[in-house]
Parts: C-alpha cells; sequence; structure tokens
C-alpha cells in the first residue's frame, strides 16, 4: 500500500505548495492587489502625488461601537495568516529556529529601536522625496473618526502589521527559502520585492522604500538570527506613522 502521509512527500514540492498557499491568502494577495490599484492610480489622470492614498479607515464613523467592532475584526481577522505561518513552522520543527519568542527581550527592544531608527529617519525622508517629484501618492496613514478607542486601535494596527510582515516575509518564507536551496541573499531580495510589491497601492516611492526596507531587515535578521526585533522595530514604524499621523494631521496642511 502506497504511503501518502505528508511527511512522505518530497519536501521540496510540498515547500512550494505551502509557500504559494501562505502568500496566496496573506502578502502575495495583497502584492497582486496593490499591482492593480497602482493601474488604476496611473489611468485615474491626476499626476500621483495629486492622489490620496487612505488606510485605516473607519467603516461606521457615526456608530462608535459598531466601528469598533469591525476595527478588531479587521486586526484579529489579518493576524491568522501570521498565526498559519507559525503553525506550518511549528508542525515542521522550525519555529525555533527564526527566533520568534521571548527568551531575549532586552536584545529584542535594543535591536528593535536602533533598526526603526535606522530605517524610520530616512524613509520619511525618501517617502518626501519621491511625493514631491510625483512617483508617490499623498499617504493619509489613519483615518478613523475621533473616538475613545482610536489611539489603542492604531496601535493593535501598527502591532498586526508588525507580525504579520516581518513573521511571514522574514521568518517563516526565508527559513522555506532556505529549505528550497536559494542563496541567503537571493531569498532576501526575493522577499523584498514581495514587501515592495504589496506597498506599490502607496505609487513607486512606497515600492522602492519597502525593497530598500526588506534589504535592511533581511540583512538584519540574517546578522541576528531572531524576527522579534523586526517585529519591534516594524511595530515602532507604524505607532509613529500612525499615532503620529492622527495627532499632528488635524493642525497642519503639511500632510
Amino acid at each position: 500500500m502506497t504511503d501518502l502521509t505528508p511527511d512522505a512527500a518530497p519536501a521540496r514540492p510540498r515547500h512550494l505548495a505551502e509557500v504559494a498557499v501562505v502568500l496566496g491568502i496573506s502578502l502575495g494577495q495583497s502584492a497582486i492587489y496593490s499591482v492593480l490599484s497602482i493601474i488604476e492610480k496611473l489611468s485615474r489622470g491626476p499626476a500621483l502625488n495629486e492622489q490620496t492614498t487612505s488606510i485605516n479607515n473607519s467603516v461606521t464613523p457615526d456608530r462608535s461601537w459598531l466601528d469598533l467592532a469591525y476595527q478588531l475584526a479587521g486586526i484579529g481577522f489579518g493576524l491568522m495568516p501570521m498565526l498559519l505561518a507559525v503553525y506550518l513552522l511549528r508542525l515542521s520543527g522550525d519555529r525555533g529556529s527564526i527566533g520568534f519568542d521571548r527568551r531575549r527581550p532586552g536584545f529584542d527592544l535594543g535591536r528593535g529601536f536602533l533598526a526603526a531608527a535606522v530605517i524610520g529617519i530616512p524613509g520619511l525622508v525618501f517617502y518626501v522625496a519621491a511625493r514631491e517629484l510625483g512617483f508617490n501618492t499623498n499617504v493619509a496613514p489613519a483615518n478613523l473618526a475621533a473616538h475613545w478607542w482610536t489611539i489603542p486601535v492604531l496601535a493593535g494596527y501598527a502591532a498586526m502589521n508588525g507580525l504579520l510582515e516581518e513573521v511571514i516575509m522574514l521568518g517563516y518564507l526565508l527559513r522555506r527559502f532556505d529549505q528550497l536551496g536559494l542563496r541567503p541573499w537571493t531569498g532576501i531580495a526575493v522577499s523584498a520585492v514581495i514587501r515592495g510589491g504589496y506597498h506599490l497601492y502607496q505609487g513607486f516611492g512606497g515600492f522602492v522604500g519597502n525593497v530598500i526596507m526588506g534589504l535592511a531587515f533581511g540583512w538584519m535578521y540574517r546578522r541576528w538570527g531572531r524576527v522579534m526585533p523586526l517585529v519591534v522595530a516594524h511595530t515602532i514604524l507604524d505607532l509613529v506613522s500612525f499615532i503620529g499621523y492622527a495627532l499632528v494631521a488635524p493642525y497642519t496642511d503639511w500632510f
């Protein structure tokens, strides 16, 4: 009788199929929609820097409790692909190899703040330059109606993005790329291009900036051997972006 258990299947085809499914229900899917979004923006008429891309939007701004329920559902379901990736790594005995744990909190926080500073300041300068040169839309990163829960929910979205993107794009994907025989920098480059791809909806500046971020984060991940510092860094970057925008935008036209 033929053994049809998963362990009997060749590892390479199984890993390829697994990667395709994980990306297909998460950030790979986002990259496809992002490509469609930039095509729509380019064919709309106005220059990119005359268009605004709004994220973290209210669904029912006039009904606070229902809007909160929508936002919490968005955060919860947004984490599901990350949990799936962790589960698949655990099944194959690889979870511990990506450094997704709380064993070194001091190291993770320190390196996380360092990575956020290294990426965040040049990233802001690059965004402004890309927008002024017409390569990027105006990004409005926080558009929730003002409620008592607005800031906590924006913090929740920041944490969700950090967990989802770094666990999948670094921890999970680079581990599977290693097992598929890709050279380390090839894997980092592919991951970085996908990262840029799902930010293309912001414009070409968003694409290039996030490819650079992906290359830098990939190098840091390989050097440190832990994904947690990059989760921390990404969360910090989005906290500053989302909450900073929400607090400052009503009082300035700079954005």
